[in-house]
């Protein structure tokens, strides 16, 4: 199998025409059969999890907590959502590595989650897929010209955020993936049973990571009825799920960032003359927020979690995108920290 896609990767070398028309093939056949994979979880194990079975699920329910003095000090969850380009959770880029490990020193009393695949619906990685498992490692582990070959993988995950942002799929696909982040939630740390606050839950997702961020979000007020902000770094979204129910929404913004236009274009939603959609009615109150993060691009060595230094001030990109994290208005007084 691994042949004959070396083979074809060799004939496609010869132009880019050629690679444009085989990705647009590949998009309308994986535009087509893409809702199976989430219809089929839905048949299989989806609806008993959700609770629409008469037995309402256990593992929706928050774990006991055996360590009280910890959930004492936690205030609040961190979901990493990563972007369309990544493989697995198991593999985040190095620069995200340095995000988390940021995020982690920075705001000790926040559990941070990572281990939540935006891209599937039962939160399993691409290398876990049993039948197609051999293609994403190949396409993910390709060097050279050949590495090419990682278009597919953002081809694959384009489309389940399409499911996503779909009013006849998202909401079966949107659930699944609210369900992960509960369970990894309570796998982080136990969910507090009982609280004087709520428990504030931090959506941060980049590329189409902040679609499923803020399409989850009902989903998890309607559960667990937390104090929602979501974070969108570089992020496209459709602009239809979350704003009702999330407290804020920031999203950073790369000057060099030509990507993140996408949502604001495709999604009518987002169109400034749909003044009583959920997005526009979210930025007339004042819950919807732009920042300029700096000279980002989408993604690579100068993207929002890029090593590259920005010449300006000596800083790396990824660095830069902490520090304006950091200081957004969302975390703790005491808790925050500059860089």
């Amino acid at each position: 199998m691994l042949n004959s896609i070396e083979r074809l990767l060799l004939w496609l070398r010869g132009g880019s025409l050629k690679l444009l028309t085989l990705a647009g093939l590949i998009l309308l056949v994986w535009g087509t059969v893409s809702p199976v994979g989430t219809l089929i979880w839905w048949v299989k194990e989806g609806s008993e999890k959700l609770g629409l079975t008469k037995k309402q699920p256990k593992r929706l329910l928050p774990s006991n907590n055996s360590n009280p003095v910890a959930t004492s000090k936690l205030n609040c969850y961190v979901i990493f959502l990563t972007g369309v380009g990544d493989f697995s959770t198991d593999r985040l880029t190095p620069g995200e590595e340095v995000f988390l490990k940021g995020l982690v020193k920075a705001h000790p009393n926040c559990a941070i989650v990572e281990d939540v695949f935006p891209y599937s619906a039962a939160n399993v990685n691409l290398g876990s897929e049993r039948l197609l498992a051999p293609l994403w490692n190949f396409a993910e582990e390709s060097d050279g010209w050949l590495s090419t070959a990682n278009v597919l993988i953002k081809i694959r995950n384009l489309w389940r955020f399409a499911i996503s942002s779909d009013n006849r799929y998202g909401p079966v696909y949107n659930r699944g993936i609210a369900l992960a982040i509960v369970d990894r939630m309570n796998a982080a740390q136990p969910i507090p049973q009982s609280s004087p606050e709520k428990v504030k839950i931090i959506l941060m997702g980049t590329s189409g990571g902040a679609q499923v961020a803020l399409a989850a979000a009902p989903y998890l007020e309607q559960w667990l009825n937390p104090k929602i902000i979501v974070v969108s770094i570089g992020g496209v979204f459709a602009g239809t799920d979350g704003f009702n129910v999330a407290d804020r929404v920031y999203h950073l913004q790369g000057q060099k960032d030509w990507v993140e236009d996408i949502g604001g274009i495709v999604f009518s939603s987002r169109w400034a003359w749909t003044v009583s959609s959920p997005f526009n009615q979210a930025l007339g109150d004042g819950r919807y927020t732009v920042l300029i993060s700096g000279p980002h691009e989408h993604d690579g060595d100068r993207g929002y979690f890029g090593t590259d230094l920005v010449r300006a001030n000596g800083i790396s990109y990824v660095n830069l995108t902490l520090q304006k994290v950091n200081q957004l208005p969302i975390w703790p007084i005491q808790k925050r920290k500059q860089q």
